[in-house]
């Protein structure tokens, strides 16, 4: 359940002044971040991963303000105006808050909703271009406001991840696999196979911390936003390769196909679509792993297991660098990661890479350390110690 009274608490006072009223009889929203624990790169293939909803999120109070205007006041951000005379997805709005609201309102329409104007006041301690889908809790709590507050049918966890996701593909412009959106809907720990149009999932209550383990992530200063065509190359190179071999996906292909194939579909892709085409089977296999490793409370071998994952992630998948001599903070943040933990834990890089943040599991003796070698590097507070939440986006009357 959401902590209301936290949300009014928090954010009642901002509400009263932006928007002319009282709190009462308000909706209050909340949408947490998530990370990707294993399956980098996989969920748009069709493939498997694992990931968690975190103890950070973006939270709103909305009401209906009687116009056909939406208005977001986000903390720190200027005011978003929508208007729902047209809900029709524009090039000129990719990357914005506003292509997320106006695609929302579209998503929404479709399930049988009538939009209609609202105000939403809303605040977020998720690290904006750190990694942590940002993007897909802000599209979270705007389903879950807009299925409170538009009378339709209830909407469940993988399709509110669904419309979400086609909000970020074809409204905010940035190709995606469905795992950001799953995990945040969801919220836990939880295993997602993205083979079928409905993903299967399971979920595992699991606290790193009951085994001497801190998750950090680090923002490695490098918003990784502003690559989105190397993001959108992966999932394109990867999908030649599955055409090349006659799937539309790489879950539609076997990797033997492409060992046979080696020679010539070298020559004809080149080296790095298929390194990446190796890259997604050998995670796949890796993932399985690291699930059945934390089911059996093996975190020796999740953390071995881990390793392997972040270096097939910088060596065949190459998403960890985009070259040149200032364009590689995330390694920068690997290598000094990998030498604070002094061969103990695990590193990888995290999300969509290219940028954002990397990932690590710090035995807890080290954690100051860590976290003070890191700051010191990246600048203060970089790098942050998150648990595992156990809600996904959900909005419940005040």
């Amino acid at each position: 359940m959401i902590d209301v009274t936290g949300i009014v608490d928090r954010l009642g006072a901002t509400f009263i002044e932006k928007t002319g009223r009282c709190v009462e009889g308000v909706l209050a929203v909340r949408a947490p971040a998530r990370t990707e624990v294993a399956g980098n790169h996989t969920d748009h293939e069709g493939g498997r991963v694992i990931a968690a909803s975190l103890d950070r999120c973006i939270e709103g109070l909305t009401a209906p303000n009687g116009t056909d205007t939406i208005r977001v006041y986000s903390a720190g951000h200027d005011l978003v105006a929508v208007g729902l005379d047209s809900l029709e997805p524009s090039e000129a709005e990719y990357v914005t808050s506003t292509a997320l609201v106006r695609g929302m309102a579209a998503q929404m329409a479709l399930t049988g909703r009538r939009p209609a104007g609202f105000d939403l006041v809303m605040a977020s301690d998720i690290p904006a271009g750190g990694g942590l889908s940002s993007s897909a809790a802000y599209e979270l709590a705007l389903c879950r406001a807009m299925e409170a507050l538009w009378p339709g049918r209830e909407i469940d966890n993988v399709e509110a991840a669904q419309l979400a996701q086609r909000v970020e593909r074809d409204w905010f412009g940035k190709p995606c696999g469905l795992m950001d959106q799953l995990a945040v809907s969801m919220g836990g720990l939880s295993y997602m196979d993205f083979a079928e149009e409905r993903p299967a999932t399971r979920r595992l209550a699991l606290d790193f911390a009951d085994y001497g383990l801190a998750l950090c992530l680090t923002d490695v200063g490098c918003d990784h936003s502003a690559y989105t065509d190397e993001y959108a190359a992966v999932p394109a190179e990867m999908r030649k390769v599955a055409r090349a071999l006659g799937g539309r996906r790489l879950c539609d292909v076997r990797e033997l196909q492409l060992v046979e194939r080696l020679p010539e579909l070298r020559r004809k892709l080149g080296d790095r679509m298929v390194l990446r085409a190796l890259h997604y089977w050998q995670e796949m296999e890796l993932v399985d792993a690291r699930w059945e490793a934390l089911g059996a409370r093996d975190l020796a071998r999740f953390l071995l297991l881990t390793e392997r994952s972040g270096a097939s992630s910088a060596m065949f998948l190459q998403n960890v660098s985009v070259g040149g001599a200032r364009e590689q903070d995330a390694m920068v943040a690997i290598a000094l990661s990998t030498r604070l933990l002094q061969g103990r834990g695990a590193t990888r890089i995290h999300g969509g890479g290219f940028g954002g943040s990397i990932q690590a599991f710090v035995p807890t003796e080290l954690l100051d350390a860590y976290v003070e070698g890191m700051d010191a590097c990246f600048g203060a507070g970089a790098c942050q110690v998150y648990r595992i939440s156990g809600e996904g986006a959900q909005a419940q009357w005040v």
